[in-house]
């Protein structure tokens, strides 16, 4: 899978906050000061959620040819 390089209208930035992210298991992230946010990072983040949207999907179809059987 091939990531787009940057473009010249991208603009990057710094995120100063600090928060954390709380999963369904119950695990915690904590989230840098100030981390480096980009359209590669960016670019990153959404191939990695499409990836999980596709395999949630495929897990939702088993779920659901198994309810059929």
């Amino acid at each position: 899978m091939e990531i787009p390089t940057h473009h010249e209208e991208d603009v990057e930035g710094e995120v100063h906050e600090v928060g954390e992210i709380v999963t369904t298991t119950g695990d915690v992230e904590v989230v840098e000061e100030e981390i480096h946010f980009n359209s590669a990072s960016a670019q990153i983040l959404i191939t990695e959620i499409m990836v999980c949207n596709r395999d949630l999907e495929k897990v939702k179809e088993n779920i659901y040819d198994v309810q059929k059987k």
